[in-house]
């Protein structure tokens, strides 16, 4: 019977704590308020109710940013055969992969590129529903590891809504990270906040492009999945610091509206723009003096200008660059960015369309000169990463010719840089092309034959000449080896190495060696598809 009357008492002193709070609230009374929360500590089991009536909004906002999340954002499965850069004629064992994505206005859905990458397959599944549906990939952009997939299927799209994309956050503004992360199969939501944006080196493509760095957990199946601040979509998370706690990136809005609008205009991913140049600070007072920098003018210095670049044709080594698009560049390389940030020039480049122009002032010589220049998308000499294609080869004689590829060096294992062939391996980071369509062609290894017997030892070397003419690429070694005439076939490699073979003999030699291995073809597609 106490006891009774004891939860009687508190249920009408709770009624009266109720209405005190309600009166206070409509009456902006601070002071009611307080007295009012003073006084719910006393009672245990009623203190909890009362939390649940003044915590009502920011639950609000929580669930409203889940349940936008759960009618955009998708599983993808991904089954994948990436091929084998030493036997480029062979692919390894397929695997499986899984990551996130959501849906963007046209019924498309964004994830990541290398969600996608070498993809044979591909299903999405939505949140809530035990049916995978088969998705295309309509748009790759390696480079920014950004991906369009298509749907066909109408009964996936039913209760299906698209994100808006949003603005780049400021630092310190929350943000939620939702996806499928590795330990579950349903849906997560991670909150963090931003912790800095700039620049960042973007390890699925090798790229320096615009980031920002979030405190929230990135983990594998993350990728893809949008980052949401106030109902809208800030960026894509994409990597995450190796080694680190915590530390997560998402590939801002900027990026993904230059992929997007790129891919709408042109139907493809077309790539970012560059301005070909290897630059260097200005930061010591002796440099700025000799080159005859005034004490309010900053800039950089031209190094380095790439051949296949328009500035190639404009621009000047040791000139120096002291604004970009009226932008002055300070002599560190950064340009302002929003309140009292820097972000380096070159994300003003590389947010610029192809073909665009680019009013460049330098100094040179000692006077100021304003000049433009057609930005481009401008590919390396030797390619950074090959996705979703085969390699090429060639093979003749046993001699099995490739175009030098990063990846064909990544195949040395993770200490690549170590491991690798050292002049190989320099080339491949620093040579500039001199010419359009430029390869570097090795003699990537010898399939061993009576023909080529004792030429074993002149593998992962350079092919300089084909009967004494320069190779420019793959293609047009195989066109002069095909069209030799003479009875001997030489061919010049790097460090003076000479390969001579008796063209009638080899030719006969090749079948056989191909057979001996089970090549299918001495060429690749690529080469088939040329002749």
């Amino acid at each position: 019977m106490s006891s009774l009357v004891r939860r009687a008492r508190n249920l009408l002193s709770f009624s009266h704590l109720l209405k005190d709070y309600r009166l206070a609230i409509q009456n902006a009374d601070s002071q009611s308020l307080s007295t009012v929360v003073t006084q719910q500590t006393k009672f245990t089991s009623s203190a909890i109710v009362f939390k649940r009536y003044g915590r009502r909004t920011p639950v609000r906002r929580a669930n409203a940013t889940v349940e936008l999340a759960l009618n955009s954002v998708v599983k993808v499965f991904t089954v994948s055969c990436s091929p084998n850069h030493l036997l480029p004629w062979q692919s390894k064992s397929q695997r499986e992969a899984t990551g996130s994505g959501f849906v963007i206005l046209g019924r498309k859905i964004l994830t990541n590129a290398h969600v996608v990458a070498d993809h044979s397959f591909v299903l999405v599944r939505k949140h809530g529903c035990p049916t995978k549906y088969r998705a295309e990939v309509k748009a790759v952009g390696h480079e920014c590891d950004l991906a369009i997939l298509v749907i066909e299927d109408e009964e996936f799209w039913d209760g299906m809504n698209h994100l808006e994309l949003g603005d780049v956050p400021f630092l310190q503004e929350a943000v939620a990270v939702v996806g499928y992360p590795q330990g579950g199969d349903n849906i997560s939501v991670t909150k963090g906040v931003v912790s800095r944006v700039e620049p960042t080196q973007y390890v699925h493509g090798a790229s320096q492009l615009m980031a920002i760095q979030i405190d929230a957990a990135i983990n594998p199946g993350n990728s893809g999945g949008p980052a949401i601040m106030s109902n809208k979509v800030a960026g894509v998370a994409f990597q995450n610091l190796s080694g680190a706690e915590n530390i997560g990136y998402i590939i801002p809005v900027p990026v993904i509206k230059h992929f997007i609008s790129g891919v709408e205009e042109n139907g493809k991913y077309i790539g970012f723009c560059s301005l070909g140049l290897s630059c260097q600070t200005t930061e010591n007072v002796h440099l700025r003096n000799h080159f005859s920098m005034q004490s309010d003018m900053t800039g950089v210095l031209v190094s380095k200008i790439n051949p296949l670049s328009d500035a190639y044709k404009i621009l000047k080594k040791d000139d120096i660059i002291l604004s970009f698009d009226g932008v002055p560049i300070a002599n560190d390389g950064t340009v302002p960015f929003r309140n009292r940030e820097r972000i380096t020039f070159d994300h003003l480049v590389s947010m610029k369309k192809p073909n665009e122009k680019a009013i460049v002032r330098v100094l040179r010589d000692g006077e100021e000169h304003e000049l433009s220049i057609i930005l481009q998308s401008i590919q390396p000499l030797v390619p950074v990463h090959q996705f979703d294609k085969l390699p090429s080869y060639y093979i003749f004689a046993g001699l099995v010719f490739i175009p030098l590829t990063q990846p064909y060096l990544h195949e040395y294992g993770e200490d690549w840089y170590n491991t690798s062939p050292r002049r190989l391996c320099e080339r491949a980071l620093r040579e500039l092309p001199k010419k359009a369509n430029q390869q570097l062609v090795i003699l990537s290894q010898v399939l061993m034959d009576d023909i080529n017997a004792g030429y074993e030892r002149l593998a992962e070397l350079q092919v300089f000449k084909v009967n004494g003419t320069e190779v420019d690429n793959l293609e047009h070694l195989r066109q002069l080896v095909e069209s030799c005439n003479t009875e001997f076939l030489r061919l010049d490699l790097e460090d003076d190495r000479v390969i001579v073979l008796n063209y009638g003999i080899a030719k006969i030699a090749t079948s056989r060696i191909l057979k001996r291995h089970r090549i299918p073809s001495s060429m690749s597609v690529d080469l088939l598809d040329t002749e």
